[in-house]
């Protein structure tokens, strides 16, 4: 089974979001041009200067036709719940397979290959477009600069390619999901020992800062304006994290660091909300910046493409999910769906895997999707 041996191999490439995919990028950039496709490759320096590499390829001539998007970057994998496997070392069990990445989403991009090699070029009457991006899981960065940059991505926007995100749903066909907002707080004080009158404590400025974070929340988890019943929890799930990372107990903390994070759902607009922290922030001298935005994702569950899709895929309706992917960036392509194998439970977990029979269904329907899309 092809996609099986693809998703081990994948595994073996220790591509977490802090380092470079450079070399499992290049695995998939020999497998997509083996099979026929042409292939731009995006590459770019992360925040940290570390090299990123995302490979938009064509398969077929004309416009129109079928993509699909996945990302190859993986969570780190600082904890594992095997001595014997490690995480980027594929193991098989219970007719699973195990491994960093397995499930989100190294398990999806395989059924891609194996769908694709099912078709040659000839075969094609309309293109077939494989787009695997970086830092999916760190803020969509490769996302962005696909979208900036590529000109087969130019391509399917004009020619009204249909796509598919590759995202884990148990093949379920997805029509909405929601966006992610990353708010950073920071106070700055002056170090100092805490028996002096010397000093500034940074977290009593912030203090005020995570009341009104404290009273937002409050707002967003009752009052139904910030609610969408579409999703389950229907809240915007907002996170508020503080860190001083101070040394000592007894020392003045001289930074102080607020995180918030927003998944904001279709229809609602959380801007109220970063006006109302930055006013705060503001009175405070606390520096606040939204660090990352993905907008929430929602196509019409009417469309002809969705009741395509959940033919193809035999469900009876489509259904949404609370998490984020690359499809927030993909604003301009009018049909889309997220649609993969495994199950986002089993993401990020400390045993991350993908059940086998996942990996043979979605290589099936993949092959569904490129044959109704491209050789019809």
């Amino acid at each position: 089974m092809k996609a099986l041996r693809y998703t081990k191999r994948m595994i073996g490439f220790e591509s977490t979001s802090n380092k470079s995919n450079r070399v499992v990028s290049k695995y998939l950039e020999m497998k997509l041009a083996k099979y026929g496709f042409v292939i731009e490759k995006l590459e770019y320096l992360d925040r940290k200067n570390v090299k990123k590499v995302c490979l938009v390829a064509k398969k077929g001539t004309g416009t129109g036709g079928l993509a699909y998007f996945g990302h190859s970057d993986c969570v780190p994998a600082d904890k594992w719940f095997s001595k014997r496997y490690g995480p980027f070392e594929a193991a098989i069990a219970r007719d699973r397979v195990y491994g960093r990445g397995s499930c989100d989403m190294k398990g999806s991009i395989a059924c891609i290959l194996s769908a694709c090699q099912l078709f040659g070029t000839d075969e094609l009457k309309h293109p077939l477009y494989v787009v695997i991006t970086a830092d999916e899981e760190i803020g969509y960065y490769g996302a962005k600069h696909v979208v900036a940059e590529s000109k087969f991505y130019r391509e399917m926007v004009d020619g009204k390619t249909k796509a598919i995100i590759g995202e884990p749903t148990l093949l379920e066909v997805v029509f909405a999901h929601k966006g992610t907002y990353l708010i950073r707080a920071v106070s700055r004080g002056k170090a100092a020992h805490s028996s002096t009158s010397i000093g500034e404590n940074a977290n009593l400025k912030m203090i005020p800062f995570l009341a009104e974070a404290k009273r937002i929340f409050d707002e967003t988890e009752h009052d139904v304006r910030w609610q969408n019943d579409l999703f389950d929890p229907p809240t915007l799930s907002m996170n508020i994290g503080i860190n001083d990372r101070n040394a000592a107990v007894n020392i003045k903390s001289p930074k102080s660091v607020c995180t918030i994070y927003l998944r904001p759902m279709p229809g609602i607009t959380v801007d109220p909300i970063i006006d109302r922290l930055q006013d705060i922030a503001h009175q405070h001298e606390i520096k606040m910046i939204v660090d990352k935005r993905s907008e929430p994702f929602l196509v019409d569950p009417e469309s002809d493409f969705v009741k395509t899709a959940l033919t193809l895929a035999h469900r009876q309706s489509a259904k949404t999910v609370c998490y984020g992917t690359d499809g927030g960036l993909l604003t301009e392509i009018e049909d889309k769906i997220v649609l993969g194998p495994g199950s986002i439970a089993q993401a990020h977990t400390n045993n991350e895997w993908i059940a086998i029979e996942q990996l043979t269904l979605g290589t099936e329907l993949y092959a569904k999707f490129i044959k109704r899309y491209c050789c019809g």
